[in-house]
């Protein structure tokens, strides 16, 4: 697979790599899927998608132990991104930046992952409380420590307490002013997709004058941009799409153009390719792919297949006309919020 660098630190990942939160939190039937999990982590790796994305949060904690599984035997093919900042409670998920939390946190994580030291570490969400310098300056003290080789800053959710006529990353990027002057940022991880765009208006540029690697967050909308979901079908309560505006079975439907010239340009590279077939998630993950070499995509699954079907992704090329025909699509109806 391809190589791309994240950011000052020059860290080296394949193109692609895998979102680990589904195989134990926030969709249906993770917590079924142990051993698939594993083996879903395992043929990434295979094909080079060596980004794997995970957060103590996630579960909490169960989704660090199962990748610190995965990679028990093979940590020196993995690149480790994981997540400090947010705290599950029973009722409610809590920020916390205070410095002392995040390095006991950080200790905490690399104990479940089974390692020494974490390639990225992200700040998930700024604790109000906290000024994200000191909670950023907690987190350099862990690299000089050399338990950490990278810092991050997550914007996912940054749609959240968005003022009235804002831009959506306003926040975000004058948040990443203030810890630039701290200790550099190595990575940005928002969402990007073809139905959420938005991240190209402003976030993804500032990344671009910075030389900041930017890790594309739901690249496949949450499922949608597969076409493998069906309106009207439903989800288990457990599933965070069963709350999402986009997910019900109006705006599914209302939706379905996107997905249709999707398949519709994946149809001709299919064609092209003599039989071997190439899916809309391709399309959609190579879309964002050709969004920049410091553009990393981490779509999310649990599945074996998915994880080397998106792997493949990686070497699919769109032409000018894909890229137009793209840009021609409707937008998303109905609220992301």
């Amino acid at each position: 697979m391809e190589r791309r660098t994240i950011g000052a630190a020059a860290l080296e990942v394949g193109a692609v790599g895998l979102g680990c939160m589904p195989m134990t939190w926030a969709y249906s039937g993770s917590r079924q899927r142990g051993a698939e999990s594993l083996r879903t982590v395992h043929a990434a790796l295979d094909r080079g998608a060596t980004l794997l994305d995970t957060a103590d949060m996630y579960g909490p904690f169960t989704n660090e132990l199962l990748v610190g599984r995965a990679l028990k035997e093979r940590r020196s093919e993995a690149f480790v991104s994981t997540k400090v900042g947010l705290l599950v409670g029973e009722q409610h998920i809590v920020a916390n930046g205070r410095p002392g939390y995040v390095k006991r946190a950080c200790d905490a994580s690399l104990r479940r992952l089974q390692t020494d030291v974490i390639d990225l570490y992200q700040l998930h969400r700024e604790d109000p409380e906290v000024p994200v310098e000191e909670t950023w300056g907690a987190m350099a003290e862990l690299v000089s420590a050399g338990k950490v080789r990278a810092l991050g800053l997550c914007a996912v959710g940054a749609r959240s307490g968005r003022r009235p006529g804002a831009r959506l990353h306003d926040a975000t990027i004058r948040k990443l002013e203030r810890v630039q002057q701290v200790f550099p940022v190595s990575a940005v991880e928002a969402e990007l997709s073809v139905w959420s765009p938005e991240a190209l208006e402003d976030l993804l540029p500032w990344c671009e004058a910075r030389g900041v690697g930017f890790l594309a967050a739901m690249p496949l909308g949450n499922g949608f941009l597969t076409g493998t979901l069906t309106p009207g079908e439903g989800f288990e309560p457990d599933d965070v799409r069963a709350r999402h505006p986009r997910f019900t079975a109006e705006m599914m439907a209302a939706n379905q153009p996107i997905v249709a010239g999707l398949r519709r340009i994946a149809a001709r590279h299919s064609a092209a390719a003599q039989g071997a077939a190439v899916t809309p998630a391709q399309v959609a993950l190579a879309w964002v792919l050709s969004r920049g070499r410091q553009v990393v995509p981490v779509p999310g699954t649990k599945r074996e297949c998915w994880a080397a079907e998106n792997a493949a992704a990686a070497g699919l090329r769109l032409t000018p006309e894909d890229l137009a025909e793209v840009a021609k699509l409707p937008s998303a109806l109905g609220s992301w919020d």
